[in-house]
Parts: structure tokens; sequence; C-alpha cells
């Protein structure tokens, strides 16, 4: 694309001596300079030109008395006063291309370790496996697989283990979705699921959801926490322990002070280097997939051959193969019988003649295989569920048992249920395995392409781990005797984890791996926790946590990880893994649930901000999602679920009420006024977001003479623009006084209603009675609206039979109303050829509503399109966006970025830049400006005192009443002379002697205006004389008035000429073409002009809808 041109200028001609013809002179320019702001002296009012003349300080409309204002482009001439509010696309575009979302808090964290913070952005490069996938799996594979999940299928059975699996995989599988469709509502800075789930549900759920995140996250903490000391003590090192074995009792409190030191550990660590934490992320993540490798191995190698692993049963009771070396009573040794370690735990002594326990004594004593194998058919046996109290013995129901009535206390040698067990509780216990699906949301400033990685990643997780623990369910109840499974500790397998016996090619993989699984996972937890109280307490939506916003000089939060090390010991001090458990359920089930809640509730309200790339989503989805968290909630422990969701509602109903005053009324009346008035009063506390901007449209409707709405279909099209949603205020002005119209406006007011109701669309009527037109239009865009319900928008349809009215009226009440809404921020749509447009009941086929952005002032010309596309008449249509490129600008770099700006706006249109290179102006151009001209000097010559025009038509009537009186010809042969024509023709014959007006100003005269007293012939024959002066002038000969046309003008009909041409190319067979719509001339002198403008730019289209923005921008990228 070359990069250089020529093109010629055009001076303004201030006078003969000044004018010059432009035709035979060339000046290099480049389009780059077309839109660049404008230098202090240019636009200057004192700036002078080279004979002491003011340059025009509004450049738009130049007035008589102007001259060139230095601007060397034409093309977009017509937006050239805005460019300091409206950019060019092309520039805007620029800045967009350059975005990238930020890293995360803990990079930023590690790059400041040396006190010197870093402003380093960098353009993020992890992709969905590594950034999403594997993260979510490292989070939700975890301690509950290693060391609950068989004693969950041994005690709940196959089908009931299957059930529990499959609803909370289900419960995370529906909370990914909405999690999806919110992730991908634009883009997701650093924060994760707290920044979105706040960003869209507001401060107050947003405090609420992300202290349950927060507290479900410590409390993970612990539970991983607890899991590790577990495997330490019970696998690794089970000499460790400083309280002696013994009772249950022992155990709880070795978990309490080793769980307390490994905290302490732990913060320390985290304290002093968070980047070894996510260093040795992988290696965590390596160890889970090892364990899980090793655990389907182990289950094929069933199939080649059983397992050498066994457990020992007295009568159907298991025993503890711990305490004990042989699985037997006696032995022969050397053809002697002696006993074993397990007659001396049951005997008062190892003779064959002690006393020894009753029931040892009546029962034999059986070994078992442990993992009889895939083949084995116990798949059968583990179908059920066999629940029982705390303390009972674990039996094979199906082995031949010899009740006694006493036994004799044998040191715990029996394998008993520790808790007691039911369905509900297994829920519970069993739910935190599948938490952690956030994880890939929570590093969304770290992915290439957060709203594709997010969806896809944590989907294809949770679908892959809920594979994985659907088939170990069923692996585990068709390999492994329920006895074993049902063994929580081991036990009954000398004290190895009843995975790691399941495990090839040895059970320390499982030890091992599941050790380093919690640690990890343990300090992730402790990383995480803090990081998210300190988001929450920097949003300063709970005053009394903004402590916890401050920490050290690199921002690492000292406060809130303090607070996350107490909350977390409390978890320590419970001391049981099974405790702690549902009470994690509870927070992620709350946090779970408002993330469905929030995706339902946008979808409901169709907000337009709601615009997720997501598309396999819906509302019904999301209340599903929320309806099984609130089931699970309550099923696992509803005294835990009441606490939760009174934690939740205290610090919502804090964060709403803090610092307000209740007031009741009377009756339900005064409870909604009471509501309605509350409601006005917050919409003004806090200024409006652009997530949260919609159209609040005031339709300013004309009414006819029978005071009926004249254009219905202005009324049709409000409806498909707002679908019932936000405020619509329908309003409509007549002239004159209350007093003597008020009935009429009451009449008005209730047609109107009658025309809306008809509409089928929701909205409020308002008719006044104002002296004239203008400042009716003017008083209700100023005041229409209460409180923070106020309009924001105004639609009116083009005033068509603007050129057929006598008088400039229309003309300057259309302009006048662009004004104030500008003046007011407030947008403006005006609707051309409305009664073309479809009505409610008619359904468009397809087509495309095609978007023409040429300047950007505020994104409402994207926001619109696809409003109108979720109503049912413009829904088979699709869009398309027009972007004008110029000759410096890229225009394949133009397209990349407009696509890209799309689809982080959640649009779906098809992007076309259309190339506009400067050229040279066509005579085209010169007629419609000389055109133009003329006429707006014809109706200022119109504008003579009406004694005057009267007068000369009082003398034209007697002249002509005269000469028929005389003649005594019949009247229809010597019409009247309208006063029209009479107008008319004085001013062709001025219009005729205009051209020597230059010369005569050069020779310093002043020429008087001639007043012509008109007969007949002289009208006949001046118009003879006109007719015969255009038949036979062409494009040359008119070169000379060209030379005296205003050249500000004339660049601008060339914009409003050549857009109009590419506009009609690409978009005359479009169903609605949306287009920018230049503001009016700050110099009002070019007034008239302005209409002309706007319709050679819209000539040649049917459905057309001008768009003016409000000053602010009402949509946006982000969440």
């Amino acid at each position: 694309m070359p990069t250089n041109f020529t093109v010629v200028p055009v001076d303004d001609a201030v006078g003969g001596s000044h004018s010059s013809a432009a035709a035979g002179s060339a000046k290099p320019s480049t389009l780059g300079q077309l839109f660049r702001e404008e230098q202090d002296g240019d636009s200057s009012p004192e700036a002078l030109t080279g004979d002491d003349v003011p340059r025009e300080s509004s450049p738009f409309i130049n007035s008589d008395n102007d001259t060139d204002q230095s601007y060397d482009g034409k093309n977009m001439a017509l937006f050239e006063e805005e460019m300091d509010s409206t950019p060019m696309v092309s520039s805007l575009l620029n800045k967009l291309a350059n975005y990238t979302n930020l890293t995360q808090g803990v990079r930023e964290h590690e790059e400041a370790e040396d006190g010197v913070p870093r402003v380093t952005v960098t353009v993020p490069q992890m992709g969905t496996f590594i950034g999403v996938y594997l993260p979510c799996m490292q989070n939700i594979l975890g301690v509950i697989l290693f060391l609950r999940l068989n004693w969950i299928v041994g005690t709940a059975g196959i089908l009931e283990s299957f059930a529990i699996v499959s609803m909370c995989c289900i419960c995370t599988l529906l909370t990914a979705i909405s999690m999806s469709a919110i992730a991908t509502n634009g883009v997701v800075p650093a924060g994760g699921s707290y920044y979105m789930i706040s960003r869209s549900l507001g401060p107050e759920f947003g405090g609420a959801v992300g202290l349950c995140l927060y507290l479900g996250t410590t409390f993970a903490g612990s539970l991983y926490i607890l899991g590790t000391i577990e495997i330490l003590l019970l696998y690794i090192v089970p000499t460790a322990s400083v309280f002696p074995e013994g009772d249950n009792e022992s155990m709880l409190n070795n978990m309490r002070i080793y769980g307390t030191c490994c905290l302490v550990l732990m913060a320390l660590v985290v304290f002093v280097g968070v980047k070894y934490v996510n260093k040795l992320a992988l290696v965590f993540l390596a160890c889970v997939v090892l364990s899980i490798m090793a655990t389907y191995a182990g289950v094929i190698k069933t199939v080649i051959g059983p397992s050498e692993v066994t457990f020992c049963l007295l009568g159907n009771r298991t025993l503890r193969s711990d305490m004990f070396d042989t699985c037997a009573k006696t032995l022969t040794v050397n053809n002697q019988t002696v006993t074993t370690e397990l007659w001396s735990i049951f005997c008062n002594s190892s003779h064959l003649n002690a006393t020894c326990d009753e029931y040892f004594e009546v029962n034999n004593v059986t070994e078992m295989p442990a993992i009889p194998g895939l083949l084995s058919g116990v798949i059968k046996d583990n179908l059920w569920g066999e629940y029982g109290k705390g303390g009972v013995f674990i039996e094979k129901k199906d082995e031949l048992s010899v009740p006694v009535q006493k036994t004799l206390p044998v040191n715990n040698v029996y394998n008993m249920n520790d808790i007691a067990t039911y369905f509900t509780l297994l829920v519970g216990i069993y739910f935190p395995s599948v938490t952690g699906i956030m994880a890939g949301s929570n590093r969304s400033g770290d992915l290439r392409d957060a709203q594709r990685s997010i969806p896809f990643g944590t989907i294809m997780a949770i679908i892959t781990t809920s594979l994985i623990y659907i088939s170990c369910v069923v692996l585990f109840g068709a390999c492994i005797e329920r006895v074993v499974l049902r063994d929580k500790f081991g036990f009954s397998v000398k004290k190895i984890p009843v995975l790691g016996i399941l495990a090839w090619p040895s059970p320390w993989v499982i030890v091992i791996g599941s050790f380093f699984s919690c640690c990890g996972a343990g300090l992730q937890s402790l990383t995480g926790a803090p990081r998210l109280l300190q988001a929450i307490a920097r949003d300063g939506i709970i005053p009394f946590f903004q402590v916890f916003g401050h920490g050290k000089s690199n921002g690492e939060p000292t406060w809130a990880l303090l607070l996350t090390v107490a909350i977390c010991e409390i978890g320590i001090l419970i001391a049981s893994l099974d405790a702690v458990a549902p009470i994690l359920s509870m927070f992620f089930l709350m946090c779970y649930l408002f993330v469905n809640l929030a995706c339902a509730v946008q979808t409901l309200l169709r907000t337009p901000n709601w615009r997720p790339r997501f598309k396999f989503y819906h509302w019904t989805l999301s209340f599903l999602g929320m309806s099984l968290c609130l089931s699970l909630m309550f099923v696992s422990s509803w005294y835990y679920a009441l606490v939760a969701v009174v934690i939740a509602g205290s610090i919502y109903k804090y964060i709403e009420y803090k610092g307000a005053v209740k007031e009741w009324g009377d009756g339900i009346r005064g409870l909604s006024l009471n509501a309605a008035r509350y409601a006005l009063i917050r919409l003004e506390e806090v200024p409006l977001h652009t997530k949260n901007w919609r159209p609040q449209v005031m339709v300013l409707c004309k009414l006819d003479t029978d005071l009926a709405v004249k254009h219905p279909r202005l009324l049709s099209f409000t409806t498909q623009l707002k679908a019932g949603k936000g405020l619509t205020i329908f309003c409509s002005v007549l002239e004159g006084t209350y007093m003597t119209r008020g009935a009429e406006a009451k009449t008005g007011e209730q047609n109107l209603k009658a025309a809306i109701t008809a509409e089928k669309t929701k909205g409020f009527s308002h008719v006044v009675v104002t002296s004239s037109l203008r400042d009716g239009f003017s008083m209700l865009i100023q005041a229409a609206g209460l409180g923070g319900m106020k309009h924001n928008t105004v639609l009116m349809a083009w005033p068509a039979a603007w050129k057929q009215a006598r008088g400039s009226l229309p003309r300057r009440n259309f302009i006048e109303t662009v004004r104030e809404t500008t003046e007011a921020h407030q947008a403006l749509l005006v609707a051309k050829n409305i009664d073309h447009f479809p009505s409610n009941q008619e359904r468009l086929k397809g087509g495309t509503i095609d978007v023409w952005w040429i300047v950007h002032d505020g994104g409402l010309l994207m926001l619109l399109p696809f409003l109108l596309i979720q109503h049912k008449v413009w829904r088979k249509c699709t869009m398309r966006i027009f972007t004008v490129a110029q000759m410096d600008d890229n225009s394949i770099q133009m397209k990349k970025d407009l696509q890209m700006f799309l689809y982080h706006l959640r649009l779906n249109a098809e992007v076309e830049v259309v190339e506009v290179h400067d050229s040279d102006i066509s005579a085209f151009t010169y007629e419609k400006t000389l055109v133009m001209e003329q006429r707006s000097q014809m109706l200022k010559q119109m504008q003579l005192s009406r004694t005057e025009r009267e007068r000369e038509i009082q003398s034209i009537t007697d002249v002509s009443r005269g000469s028929i009186k005389r003649k005594k010809t019949p009247a229809d042969h010597f019409p009247l002379i309208l006063e029209d024509e009479v107008a008319v023709a004085q001013l062709i014959h001025d219009r005729n002697t205009a051209s020597h007006l230059t010369s005569e100003k050069a020779a310093g005269t002043t020429p008087d205006r001639v007043h012509m007293t008109w007969t007949k012939d002289k009208l006949v024959q001046e118009k003879n004389k006109q007719r015969e002066s255009l038949g036979v002038k062409d494009v040359f000969n008119m070169k000379p008035e060209w030379e005296n046309l205003n050249q500000s003008n004339v660049r601008r009909m060339h914009t409003a000429v050549r857009l109009n041409n590419v506009v009609v190319q690409k978009s005359k067979d479009s169903q609605l073409v949306l287009l920018n719509m230049p503001g009016p001339p700050k110099n009002r002198k070019g007034d008239e002009n302005y209409m002309e403008f706007l319709e050679v730019l819209t000539e040649g289209l049917d459905r057309v809808l001008l768009v003016r923005g409000g000053g602010c921008e009402v949509i946006t990228i982000y969440s």
C-alpha cells in the first residue's frame, strides 16, 4: 500500500483578490495527517491568516466570513470537529492491539523479593494443558482418593458409591459450566474466581462468596495437613508417636501435635519463599500421576496373577495383622505344636492349656487373600452397602461364626469401625475430593487465552477426574475384599494403605506419592488463601478486614497469612480428617452455589454486558447446579450447612446495610414504596459502571392532528431494542398552554399508553404542553426520570419533511435536540425511514445488520445490534462490522485487531475493513455543494420581513386583477401568482446577479438589493432565462462558481458522498444500517447545511439508524 500521494488543495474564497484556482497546484500529503489533533495556533480564534482575517474556531461549517481552516484531509471531514473526543477507529484498534491481561499476584511477589517493585508486563504463555488442565487435575485428585475412597466403597458399596461420586461430579460439572460462562464473559484479570463472582453479583454476594471460598481454602489446608500427618504417623514413621497407641484419643493428640508443627513449618515456607512452592508444583503433580498409574497397573496385575497379600479372620471378625506375624492359633515345628503370637494375645499364657477368650476357642482362624482379583467375582459381594455404628467389629458376613456370651479384653486386636457410618456422612467426606475446579480460573492472569482455556481445560479436567473416580470405585469393588475395603487405616493388611496393597510395583509408590501430594496441596492452600483474603480486604467491602490488605514491601500478605494459620489451626485441633471434610464441603458448596446463582441471574436478566463466549450453558443448568449444591449441603451435614448459610447471610447483610437505617411502612404498599424509594436512592449513591450500562430510552413521539401516534413503528423498534428491560419513557410535546390544551394532553397520553400496550412493551408515557416544541424537547431531556432512574438515550424519528416545511423550524428543532443530548451526555438514536422498520409480528428470514464504525464514541454501535439480535424479530440476522481504513492505515492489521477486539467483547460478527483512499473531489460533489449553498442562500433571503413581502404580493395581485378586468379573460388562463412563486422568482434574479458580487467587493462598492415589482411577463421571462442558462451550462463553465464555494462545505460534502458510496455498495441490501452520526456544527451559521450532509450520507438506504454516543463507554471487554 503506498504511503504518499498527491492531493489538490482547495482554499476557501474570501475575496476576489485572495481566491485562487486550486486545480493547477499540487500538495503532497499523507492521510496520517488527516485526523491529527489541530495545533493550538490553528484552532485558536486569535490565529490570523495572511490578510489579518481571524480563522474559524469551529471548522465544521464555515460562516460567510470564514477563511480556510488548515486541515489537510477531506475523507472524514464530517467528523473533524470531534476528533478529540471521538477518535478514529484505526487509532482505537491500535491501542487495543497492545492489550494484555495482567499476571498473578504471586508472580509479582516473587519478582519483588529484593524490595524494589518492578512493573514488567509480559505476554502470558500458559496454554490450556499447562495452565488449566494440570492444575485442576492436581487440586481435584488428592488425599481423599488415596486415604478414604476405598473405605467409602467398602462401606457404601459399589452402587451407592457410584451415586455419591456421580452426584458430586455432576455438581462440579454444572458449576464448571456456569463458571465457564462467567469466565468467558469478558477478559478476567488476575483475581480468579473471587473476581468473577464479585464482579458478576456485586459486592454483597462477592464478599459473602469470597469469604466462603477463603474459609473453604483455609480448611482445605487443614485437611491436607491432617492427611500428611496421618500418612507420616501410620505408614512412614509409626514409631514417632508422642502418645502411645492404645485408644483413638491418643491418635488424635498425636495428630494435633504433629499437625501444628507441620502447619508452622509450611507457614514459614510460604512466608519465606513462595516461588519454591510454585516450582515444586510439577513434582507434586508427578507424584499424583505416578500413584494413579501404579494403581491401574496393580489392577492389571490381578488379572495376570493373584496378589500375595492376605488378611486374617477369627470366625467372621477381621484381626489387626500388624500385631502378629502368623494367622494361626498354633504351628507345628519339628513335630511339636507351639503357640503363636495370636495365641498369646487371646490367652493368658503361651501354653496350650492356658485360659483363652471364649470366642477365640470356639472359632477358627482363617487366612484369606485380600485382593482376590478382577476376575474373582468379588464384585457381586461389594455391590451393596454395609453401614454400622462406631466401635463395632468389621465382619465378613458370609463366614461362619459361633457367637459367645462373653469375651475377654484383647488389646484392640480386632479391626473395628472408628466412627458410625451412614450415607450422608460419606457424601460430606467425599465431596472435598472433587473440589479444586477453580484452579484454572485462579490462574486467569497467566493464561495465553483465558476465554478459551478456562472452559475447555476445567471441563476436561472434571471429566477426566470423574472417570478416574468412577473407575476406581468399580475397580476397587471388583478386586478387593469388602472387609479390607472397610479397613480405613489398613490395619488388617500389616498397616499398609489399602490402595498400596493394590498398587504395583510397591506400596511405597502410594505412600510416598500421597505424602508429597498432600504436602503440596497444603502448601498451595496456605499460598492461595491469604492472597484471596488480601484481595477481599483491598476491595474494601468489609471495613474491619482492611488490615489484612497490608503486608510486606513486596506485597506478600503477612497479616492475612497469620489469620489463615490461626483458622487452619482450628481444623488441626479437630484432628480428624473425617470431621474436617464436611466443614470444607460446606464452604465450597456455598461458593459453587453462588457461582451457579450468578450465571442464572445474569442469564435471566439478559443484561447487555452478559455475552459469554462459552455458549453451552443455560439458566436451567445453573439452577439445577444451584439446587444440587444446596441439597448436598444439607445432605452432608444439616447443622454445618446452617452455620455456613448464617455466616454467608450475615456477611451479605453487613455489607448491604452497613450504615443504612431501615424504615417500615404500613401494609404491603408501604413496603413496596419504601423498597422503591430505597432502590432509587441506592442507584444515585454509586456512579453507574460500564458493565451495568444498558440503554434507558426516552422516545420522542410525534402525535398527529387526531392525537394518535404518528410513527407506531418507533414503539415497535423500542420494544425490539429493550425487550422489556430497563427504563423506557415515551414522551410527546404539544404546542400551546396547559390551560387551553390540558385535556388534549391527557387524551394524547391515553392514546400513547394504548399504543404502548398494543406494542406489548413496558414503559411510562408522558405528554407535556409548552409554548414551543423546542422548549418541550429541552425540558424532557433535562427533567425526565426520577432519581437514579433517568434516561441515558434519546430515540427519535428523522424529520423527513424538513425540506418541504415553509420555515426552518423543524430543522432547528432537530439540530437543537442533537445539541442538547450531547450537552446532557446522553446517547441519541435517529431512525430514518422508521415506517419501513419491521413490526413486532414480523420475523425477518435472515439478512445482516451492518454497523459502520467510523469513530469510536463509547461503543454504543457495537451494543445495539447485539441487543436487537436477542429479539425474535431480528434473531436470524447476522452482524457485520465495517470500518474505514485510510492510506496510512494497515488494513490487514486493522482487521486482525478488530477481530481480536470483538473476540474480547464476546460479539460474533463478520469484520470488513473498507479502504477509502484520498481522492480528488469530484464534479458531482461540487455540484451537490453548489445546489446546497444556493438553496441555503434562497432560504436566507426568504426570511424577509412579513410587511415587505406582503407589500410586494399586494402590488402583484393588484396588477393581475387589473389585467383580468381589462381583457375580460377567463381566470383559468391567468392564474394568480402564488406567494412562494414570486419569492422564488425574486431569488432567481438575485442569484443570477450574485456572480457580480465578488468583483464589486473588490472594487470597493457595495451593491444594493434590487427589489422588482413582478408582472407575469417578467416572471416568465426570468424563468426562461434561468432555464436556458442551466441548459447550456456544463462542468467546465461551472468551475468559476465552484471556486466561490465554501471549501469547508466542499470537504464535508466530499466525506458524505464518499461514505455514502461505500455504504450503499456494501449495505444496500442489509436489513438495517447503523452509522456514526456526525455532530452538528459548533458554528450555528452552518446549521442549514448539516441536514443536507446527513441526507447525502444516508441516501439510497432503506432502514438507517444514526447513532451518536453519550460521551461515556457503554461496552467493556471485562467481566
